[in-house]
């Protein structure tokens, strides 16, 4: 099988599957998803994504349908269907199936779940970036499915030839499109803290633990602009680019300032990703 769907217990190719007109994402976008990478039919970091998704959910007080383990054995199971040996991994949950009203309707929640073959990024590719003022709303910590913002931003990064936007608000950065952004500066690795301006990415999180583990100093703090124009290296993440580094910024050069310590977090990463999905 190619490519496997799931809604609320049934199953099928995704271009078979259907979802009920009155499903509240169809017209409030009311629901939470998380995602991520399956290797060798193993799934990238799933206790940390299952435990963000409850999270989301839990934030929008929603009540996923499954115990954490009986989705992570659901997630198994269907990653274990699919031909391919490399899977991008995805799943949500929607408030419910009613008709249209503002309020939380008495119904359960419908849990989508999406697989499709993907191979890992490349992670030595570099990616090129604009910037752009972050117009989203101030619960950029749920991973909801209201996306309309960032929709529009990866479209302005497509129209400008660059593969993703760095947001900020005022001259603070924030983070991508559908990326979390970081930086290298002088040997320390700076990210944004986890409030409620960013995602608390999984990768992102994944790195802070290696960069101390291989003893690279970590600053959870906001960072500006003109600190992210002067980085040694701009590193973008996320569970479908892992960790690629920018050459280039609103059309300007940029990182390439600390190649050897930009290789030893990939590697790091490589090796992390390939530790837990060898057979």
């Amino acid at each position: 099988m190619e490519t496997l769907g799931y809604y609320n217990g049934k199953y099928g190719e995704l271009s078979e599957m259907t979802v009920p007109m009155l499903d509240r994402v169809c017209y409030f976008g009311d629901g939470v998803y998380d995602a991520t990478h399956a290797r060798n039919h193993k799934i990238y970091c799933l206790d940390e994504h299952v435990d963000r998704f409850f999270n989301s959910a839990g934030l929008l007080r929603m009540t996923v349908p499954h115990t954490k383990e009986e989705l992570k054995e659901l997630l198994r199971e269907m990653v274990s269907k699919v031909d391919a040996d490399e899977q991008f991994v995805y799943w949500q949950l929607t408030r419910g199936t009613a008709p249209r009203n503002h309020a939380f309707p008495e119904a359960p929640a419908n849990l989508w779940i999406m697989l499709r073959p993907a191979p890992t990024q490349d992670m030595r590719v570099p990616v090129r970036l604009i910037t752009l003022e972050d117009t989203r709303f101030l619960h950029c910590n749920i991973k909801t499915l209201n996306l309309l913002p960032n929709v529009m931003a990866a479209q302005r990064a497509e129209e400008a030839g660059c593969d993703e936007a760095v947001l900020h608000r005022g001259e603070s950065v924030t983070e991508c499109a559908h990326s979390n952004v970081h930086i290298l500066k002088d040997g320390v690795f700076r990210t944004h803290p986890t409030d409620h301006y960013i995602l608390p990415g999984i990768t992102r999180m994944r790195l802070i633990q290696l960069c101390h583990r291989l003893n690279i100093p970590v600053d959870e703090a906001p960072f500006t602009l003109a600190e992210l124009r002067a980085a040694d290296e701009i590193l973008v993440t996320s569970a479908s680019t892992f960790c690629r580094a920018a050459c280039e910024l609103d059309g300007q050069p940029v990182g390439g300032k600390d190649p050897a310590l930009l290789k030893r977090i990939q590697d790091a990463l490589d090796e992390d990703f390939h530790r837990e999905t060898d057979l």
